[in-house]
């Protein structure tokens, strides 16, 4: 699916500018992931990703510098190998499914739905302020 004009709904890239993708959905909910493998892979108290159908994610340029890193059996992380920038997280049981980094959306969102996931492991460093609602485990 594509707008009206035939241009993608989404684009992003990583920091480096060497990789660029598409995305020919729209986005209709952001979880906001405090596990702890999210706050190591981030360096930040959370990452946003949204669920996204592989078949509507393109990679537009610079795909041979994606790498990926296995932290969990069955679960690989993408990223830029020149600048580190993560883009999407893909479990082999999914391949429908991509969970797309959305700070690497360069079109704006507008407001989509969030949830917090996996506040058990939140950081103590890190309070939550906002009234979105909040999950242990996994957002249901």
């Amino acid at each position: 699916m594509s707008q009206d004009n035939g241009a993608p709904i989404h684009s992003g890239g990583c920091l480096c500018g060497g990789v660029r993708y598409e995305l020919d959905a729209p986005i209709e909910g952001i979880s906001l992931c405090h596990c702890r493998q999210c706050r190591k892979a981030s360096g930040s108290a959370f990452v946003a990703v949204a669920v996204v159908n592989t078949a509507a994610l393109r990679i537009t340029a610079g795909e041979g510098l994606l790498t990926a890193y296995r932290a969990t059996p069955g679960k690989q992380r993408v990223f830029c190998s020149r600048c580190g920038s993560p883009f999407f997280s893909a479990r082999d049981g999914q391949p429908e499914v991509r969970r797309l980094r959305i700070g690497t959306l360069d079109t704006p969102l507008g407001e989509v739905a969030k949830v917090h996931a996996f506040t058990a492991d939140c950081a103590d460093w890190d309070e939550i302020l906002d009234e979105h609602p909040r999950f242990p485990g996994f957002a249901r």
